[in-house]
């Protein structure tokens, strides 16, 4: 058996299919670019009911393509028994507290100690079938050196629910952030940056498209034409003088990076971003200003998540308290 995906073609498409359905499949399919070019090649894509295998095809913005993506086939990620803070477990979905320096899924540079594979051994049963492999079911994620909350699907049922959810950006998300500056629409610099308006109570709205940088694959970068519409807002919460402040960031869009490069391209990047950070440093002599030197990781904690239960139908919200070096750094910045 096999499951169908429809990827349609935005605005300013790449030249060539490969590169646009890339940059077009839904985040929720979990569909790699190598994966992709695989399907391609197998004759998995189609347009029409017409096979499609030119990977350097011309695509126009408007293009419906069919993925077909077999049935999932077992995991080959080995088990491992590694300590998980759950937050919340049912039959169908468990939400953990994942901590800063776990990755989620195995990739090249990391084969374990992943959060997959702390799954396959906490659940030791069934899984909902996710990128073509049965394996937990991932629909969303945080970056590495990013702690706090994800939602994982243990059934098709919750991950087909909760997939719909995140595409149709109903899920609810929210993070803590200490970033460098403190933004205040009372900035001229910051009322001039293209993408930034300030909706009722000084809320800090960022509003983009984001797609990979051209030149750096591991970097995002911000676009007005093309790429993926995003959206944050950003409350202070907190100020440190004019050196730094503790936000809260709130994911409209839930894209790559997307809270990392939106601070970044207003001039407020986070502390210890070692991506989209720069050389930027708090001024020596500042309350906490050797505590950021040594932070070892982007301050970005994500606290809050809700969504409706696909299942029960059932409005769940949860709250993960801020890691020990995130508050640690917190509490140098107030001196």
């Amino acid at each position: 058996m096999s499951r169908t995906i429809l990827v349609t073609i935005g605005a300013d498409p790449p030249p060539r299919l490969d590169k646009a359905l890339a940059r077009d499949v839904p985040e929720e399919a979990h569909l790699s670019r190598s994966r992709l070019a695989r399907l391609l090649e197998e004759g998995a894509v189609s347009a029409a009911g017409v096979v499609v295998t030119d990977a350097r095809r011309k695509v126009r913005e408007g293009d419906v393509f069919e993925i077909g993506v077999e049935e999932a086939t077992d995991v080959e990620t080995v088990a491992e028994d590694i300590p998980l803070t759950v937050i919340h477990e049912d039959a169908d979905l468990i939400v953990i507290d994942k901590p800063a320096g776990m990755v989620v899924h195995p990739a090249p540079g990391s084969p374990s100690g992943t959060l997959v594979n702390a799954l396959l051994h906490h659940f030791g049963g069934d899984l909902s079938g996710v990128g073509g492999e049965k394996r937990p079911g991932i629909v969303h994620r945080i970056d590495k050196e990013t702690s706090g909350l994800l939602v994982v699907a243990k059934s098709d049922a919750a991950h087909h629910g909760l997939a719909a959810q995140f595409a149709a950006h109903t899920a609810r998300r929210s993070y803590l952030a200490l970033c460098h500056g403190v933004p205040d629409k009372g900035d001229p610099r910051l009322v001039g940056v293209r993408g930034v308006s300030f909706e009722t109570g000084g809320t800090l709205k960022i509003t983009t498209q984001l797609a990979r940088h051209k030149t750096d694959r591991q970097r995002q970068a911000v676009l007005f034409g093309g790429g993926r519409h995003a959206v944050t807002r950003v409350s202070v919460l907190e100020g440190f003088g004019q050196h730094a402040a503790l936000v809260q960031c709130r994911l409209e869009t839930g894209r790559t990076h997307q809270i990392r490069v939106h601070m970044s391209h207003i001039g407020h990047a986070l502390i210890g971003d070692p991506v989209y950070g720069g050389r930027r440093k708090l001024p020596s002599g500042a309350a906490g200003a050797e505590a950021a030197r040594a932070f070892g990781r982007q301050a970005l904690h994500a606290e809050t998540l809700g969504f409706t239960h696909p299942v029960s139908g059932e409005e769940m919200d949860f709250r993960a308290p801020m890691p020990e070096d995130f508050a640690a750094l917190l509490s140098a910045l107030r001196g």
